[in-house]
């Protein structure tokens, strides 16, 4: 392939071309690109069709499923026509549509620990779109040992979350999440819900990171975790650092893939989640009853805001640590907005835990009722 741009490429990347961080010598590199996206959904819907009309030489779309109408409400690289048909046999007609002059490479399949290492290799960059912990995972320890960064995207209901991780100097998914909570303590993937909207905000800030590291331009978010609300239309970054104990970017123990256990539960009936609300625990705490407050976020969440007093356990950490939670006090379980916590309760319902609640409305409530110095995220 030839370094130098046609004059038909000169043509359909013009805008791009006089930006001083792309140029000529900028566009001939995206030509000369490999990018690798895993899952052609929701998030992989904006990624594909951005980067396509970015001009990235070569893309790659890993998926096995096929277009369903309930998909349509977010997944826009298909059409009503396309139900029922491959979603890879979908993007393909749609991608050349837009940019002819992209190669695309189809894996008709599941990405797995028997696959992952081969479908990966070769590719600059790994986009990860997909919606599941299992895959999740797979991704990021095929992206450390291969050494290839992986851009990260989540959602779920109205809130995002986007990173770029697994490089040499910076964190991987398993900084952030050593592993995925066990089954039952999160609530169901098609059960939660989404806004429509909501993955093409994250899918194109992906696209965004996956283009500033083609062209080697700009601050990525290497180092930063991107939490998006689509609800209070607020955009935050914590600060995440690689773990050294990290068992995959730290301490190398995972040396071959392997398939990470999990399965989506529906949360489970509020009739069985005993609730207080942040006024009622304030006024408890006042008159100095003795509650024990548990805090089910990340570490890198409680290092945003925190409220005093508590443990952290984080959720996927609670059936290793759950013997160590006293059964003579009366746990409140928190977390950002609650649900979690509501997963930690029903957990621990089903431990025999009894004097045990879930703060309603999570920190965020908190904020908002109680104490507005805690930041609201």
């Amino acid at each position: 392939m030839s370094a130098v741009l046609t004059p038909q490429e000169t043509l359909r990347y013009s805008r791009q071309l006089m930006l001083p961080e792309v140029g000529s010598a900028g566009q001939s590199r995206l030509k000369h690109s490999r990018v690798l996206l895993v899952g052609i959904g929701g998030l992989g819907s904006p990624l594909a069709l951005y980067l396509a009309a970015a001009g990235v030489g070569q893309l790659g779309l890993v998926d096995c499923d096929a277009v369903e109408l309930s998909n349509l409400q977010r997944q826009i690289l298909h059409g009503t026509r396309d139900v029922g048909r491959s979603k890879l046999a979908s993007a393909r007609d749609r991608l050349a549509d837009l940019n002819p002059q992209v190669r695309l490479e189809t894996h008709e399949t599941r990405l797995s620990a028997a696959n992952a290492l081969q479908l990966l290799a070769g590719y600059d960059v790994v986009v990860d779109g997909t919606d599941n912990f299992a895959t999740r995972y797979l991704v990021n320890d095929a992206c450390v040992l291969l050494g290839i960064p992986n851009v990260y995207g989540s959602i779920f209901q109205f809130e995002g979350q986007a990173s770029v991780l697994a490089t040499s100097d910076g964190p991987c998914y398993r900084c952030l999440f050593r592993s995925p909570p066990p089954p039952g303590l999160v609530p169901s993937c098609a059960e939660g819900g989404v806004l429509g909207v909501l993955p093409g905000l994250i899918g194109t800030i992906q696209a965004t990171e996956t283009l500033k590291l083609l062209l080697g331009t700009g601050e990525s978010l290497v180092g930063r975790l991107l939490l998006v609300n689509a609800l209070s239309m607020e955009f935050r970054t914590v600060k995440v650092r690689k773990d050294p104990a990290c068992p995959a970017c730290g301490t190398h123990e995972i040396t071959t893939l392997r398939a990470e256990e999990f399965v989506c539960a529906a949360p489970a009936p509020a009739s069985r989640i005993p609730e207080i609300t942040p006024r009622q625990l304030a006024d408890r705490l006042a008159r100095r009853e003795d509650l024990l407050l548990v805090d089910v976020r990340e570490t890198h969440e409680w290092e945003l805001c925190h409220l005093d007093g508590a443990t952290l356990i984080p959720l996927g950490e609670l059936p290793e640590r759950a013997a160590t939670l006293p059964r003579d006090r009366e746990l409140v379980i928190y977390c950002k907005g609650g649900m979690r916590a509501a997963q930690a309760v029903a957990y621990l319902q089903g431990e025999g835990f009894t004097r045990i609640r879930n703060l309603s409305g999570g920190i965020n409530r908190w904020s908002e009722e109680v104490d507005p110095t805690i930041p609201r995220y």
